[in-house]
């Protein structure tokens, strides 16, 4: 039985935030939070919540034993970026990117 928890509109990037993520992808949920909670990433924090959260879902589905569940998949897609302008010198402007993320986790058991 699967259970899923989805966050949407992070301000990180993906890209940084994928780095994290490799970091879990087919780990124990017990060593996937061991891992995130000593990582000084600021979205190791954002995706450790988030599996705690997949795993509130699965004990609400009713899953058989909380200790066999894995990330089966965890993916990161690119959101829509806030497009901001910053003043530089002789009356110019600068285009400021500020990306989001869509996070996706999949866990399931073994």
């Amino acid at each position: 039985m699967e259970a899923r928890a989805k966050l949407s509109y992070i301000r990180l990037s993906p890209q940084k935030t994928r780095l994290v993520v490799d970091l879990v992808r087919g780990k124990k949920v017990q060593d996937a939070l061991n891992v995130l909670k000593f990582s000084p990433q600021k979205a190791a924090d954002i995706v450790a919540k988030l599996v705690s959260s997949a795993v509130a879902n699965a004990e609400q589905k009713g899953v058989s034993d909380v200790d066999r569940l894995y990330v089966k998949t965890i993916t990161v897609d690119q959101g829509p970026a806030l497009k901001r302008f910053i003043p530089r010198a002789q009356g110019r402007a600068t285009k400021i990117r500020k990306p989001t993320s869509h996070i996706l986790v999949v866990l399931d058991e073994k």
